[in-house]
């Protein structure tokens, strides 16, 4: 799956929903790797901000992120619908400290996206792989978010409030391609007890009945309703009973929880990484939302590139018989045993270490580690298979390697261990050469890393 940007740029205009103001944001397309970012061009200097968990510094009814004094806040709509769309690299430009409001949901960022069109780059998607649950909790509130290992994508929300109106809801996305029709159009929501509170705290300025579900589930008098009404700058109202008091009827059943849904979204696009696993969110908030983003961008930082996912139970793309045919080595020197994955710019390959190699007679023999260059000879093997698959008949060609660089070995390698090899391009091929980037895994650690430039040659 390649990454993804937008055809054009787009521009959508309206009221933020905590300043009130006026506010305008065009969403542009940006190069692979990019990710989301805000620029505040209201600002001098038109300070950017990039759009990940550790920029986080607010989650009071809305996701804020800052760098320095520039700050941009309720980006969670936008994120949504970049992420639930397939969008990866984008820039957004906004002349205000948040982005609109406009509906309450991310209807009109869809519409937009749709209108604008995308356009598929070069550089691969890069997943996060969940591996093992990852759990954050909130034992005071009871909100808790997981995930655990999944093939695909989807998230699960349970919310439940204190009201007779709005208890316990369900809300599922099965898939992104089902994010358009079943989350996106769902609206933010408050209920009325609450507005007084959230004014007094210098929010909700631009909070109206057409950009909010708004929820009527305690008794006040025509008063205190008339009083509430002035501070949101609408006209009085009489209700009579509990419910939603919008003009608009529900889009669905469960839109309080389908927002919800669509809040943890745009919270964990903050990741800066498309996401693979099930996500289980119980009573979820952009506090609970971002600190589980916190946790995964830690590990992200930990280790730059995660270990590739190995099943043995899959079969290869290429067995040991294909590889022959490829490569010119054999016995003792033919390193790679299969290759599991392979795209455009990277590949995949397995090196099962036994006992029985070799080099252990002498390396040694009361304590038998893997020579470190005999790593690299296979990552470079494996690197080779990779740009054999960019040429024609590549069984009548072969792979030389010119230089070697930045070769570092963190952990030893031992019999029982099993070596995965990612490689991939650090430049294109040109004239048939190309500079590469090697990593060898155990498990999730890496045990040895170098670059290398390759050269592939037409055999006589």
């Amino acid at each position: 799956m390649k990454q993804i940007t937008l055809n054009k740029e787009f521009t959508v205009k309206g009221k933020g929903l905590h300043t009130g103001l006026e506010i305008e944001a065009t969403f542009l397309p940006a190069p692979e790797g990019h990710g989301y970012k805000f620029q505040r061009t209201d600002l001098e200097g038109e300070p950017i901000v990039d759009a990940l968990a550790e920029n986080v510094v607010s989650t009071d009814r809305g996701t804020v992120i800052a760098r320095g004094e520039a700050r941009v806040g309720t980006i969670e709509h936008s994120m949504a619908a970049l992420y639930g769309m397939g969008v990866d690299n984008c820039l957004i430009k906004v002349n205000a400290p948040e982005m609109p409001i406009l509906d309450g949901s991310a209807a009109i960022y869809v519409e937009k996206i749709k209108e604008a069109g995308l356009v598929e780059q070069k550089a691969d998607k890069d997943f996060y792989v969940v591996k093992s649950k990852i759990e954050v909790r909130d034992d005071t509130s009871g909100a808790s978010i997981s995930v655990l290992p999944d093939d695909d994508f989807s998230i699960d929300v349970m919310v439940a409030f204190n009201s007779p109106v709005l208890s316990n809801q369900y809300a599922v996305l099965e898939s992104l391609g089902d994010f358009e029709k079943e989350i996106s159009t769902s609206r933010t929501f408050v209920f009325v007890r609450e507005i007084e509170q959230l004014v007094a705290n210098n929010l909700i300025k631009g909070g109206d009945l057409d950009n909010a579900l708004v929820i009527y589930d305690s008794p006040l008098d025509k008063m205190q309703l008339d009083r509430i009404a002035d501070l949101m700058n609408v006209a009085h109202r009489d209700v009579a009973e509990f419910g939603y008091i919008n003009d608009t009827a529900l889009h669905a059943e469960n839109e309080p929880a389908r927002h919800k849904l669509l809040d943890v979204l745009g919270d964990l696009a903050l990741i800066g990484r498309p996401l693979r696993g099930k996500v289980t969110a119980i009573r979820p908030g952009h506090k609970i939302n971002t600190t589980f983003a916190k946790k995964i961008r830690k590990e992200l930082k930990r280790q730059d590139l995660q270990a590739p996912v190995y099943n043995p139970n899959v079969a290869p793309l290429m067995d040991n018989m294909r590889i022959r045919e490829l490569l010119p080595h054999r016995y003792p020197m033919l390193l790679v045993d299969k290759i599991i994955e392979m795209g455009d710019s990277h590949i995949v390959g397995v090196k099962n270490v036994t006992t029985n190699e070799p080099f252990f007679t002498g390396h040694f023999p009361q304590e038998p580690v893997m020579p470190g260059v005999l790593m690299v000879e296979a990552m470079a093997q494996t690197g080779g298979l990779l740009v054999l698959g960019s040429v024609d008949d590549p069984e009548r060609y072969s792979t030389y390697f010119m230089k070697i660089d930045n070769v570092k070995f963190r952990q030893k390698v031992v019999p029982g261990d099993t070596l995965i090899f990612h490689v991939s391009f650090m430049t294109e091929l040109r004239r048939g050469c190309a500079m590469m980037k090697g990593y060898a895994f155990v498990g999730e650690k890496i045990v040895c890393e170098c670059e290398f430039m390759a050269q592939v040659v037409k055999n006589k």
